[in-house]
C-alpha cells in the first residue's frame, strides 16, 4: 500500500470521525452512528504507535458498548466489537492477558452470527478467530506487532522468493487475518458514513 493512498485513507477516516463526533454531540443515543464512530476509531487506530493506538482502540470499545447497551442486537457493533478485541489482543505482548481478548473477540462473532446466520463477513471472521492466536505468537516472536503487523510487507512474489516457508505461511497468515480486518472495518465505516450524508429520517421518541 502505497503512501498516498494511507494518507487518503487518513484523511477520509478523520472527516468521517468528525462527523460521527458531531451528530454523537447533538444525539448520544443514536446506536448507528455510535457504531460508525467505533469502526472510525478502529479504523483510525492502524495508524497510531504504540500507547495511542491502544487508547483509540479502547476508545472505539466504548463507542461500541454504548450502541449496544442501546441495541443489544445491533450485529454490526458486535461484529465491531469481536475486531476491537482482536486488535486490542494483538496489541499486547503477554499471550496469556493477550488470550482474554481473543476468546472475547471470538464471542462477539459468534453473537453476531446467530444473529444473522447468513451474513458472510460474520461467518467469516468466525472462521479466522481461531487462527489469531497463532499469528499473534508468530508476530511477538519476531519482534512486535509495530514491525510486523502495522507495516506493508514485501510483495507476495518477492517474499515467497526471500523467506523460508514456515515465515512466508506465517507472513500469508498475518496479512490474511489483519488485512481482511482492516478493510472489512473500513468498508463498514464507509458505508456509514456514506449513509449518514442522506437526509437523517424523524426522530422517534
Amino acid at each position: 500500500m502505497d503512501m498516498s493512498s494511507d494518507f487518503e485513507r487518513v484523511l477520509f477516516f478523520e472527516h468521517a470521525r468528525r462527523t460521527a463526533e458531531a451528530t454523537y454531540a447533538k444525539n448520544p443515543l443514536d446506536a448507528d452512528n455510535l457504531t460508525q464512530l467505533g469502526g472510525v476509531l478502529l479504523e483510525l487506530s492502524q495508524f497510531q504507535n504504540g500507547p495511542d493506538s491502544k487508547k483509540m482502540v479502547q476508545d472505539a470499545v466504548d463507542k461500541l458498548e454504548e450502541a449496544l447497551a442501546i441495541n443489544p442486537q445491533k450485529t454490526d457493533a458486535l461484529w465491531c466489537l469481536g475486531n476491537a478485541n482482536t486488535a486490542s489482543a494483538f496489541l499486547i505482548p503477554d499471550f496469556n492477558e493477550a488470550t482474554v481478548f481473543f476468546d472475547k473477540a471470538a464471542q462477539y462473532f459468534e453473537q453476531a452470527c446467530e444473529l444473522e446466520p447468513h451474513n458472510d463477513l460474520y461467518k467469516q471472521s468466525l472462521e479466522v478467530a481461531p487462527k489469531a492466536p497463532e499469528l499473534h505468537k508468530e508476530i511477538h516472536k519476531q519482534g512486535g506487532l509495530a514491525q510486523q503487523a502495522m507495516e506493508p510487507g514485501p510483495s507476495a512474489s518477492t517474499g515467497a522468493k526471500k523467506q523460508s516457508s514456515k515465515k512466508s505461511k506465517s507472513s500469508d497468515l498475518k496479512y490474511d487475518i489483519c488485512g481482511w480486518i482492516i478493510l472489512a472495518v473500513g468498508i463498514v465505516a464507509w458505508m456509514g458514513f456514506a449513509k449518514s450524508n442522506v437526509p437523517p429520517p424523524p426522530p422517534r421518541y
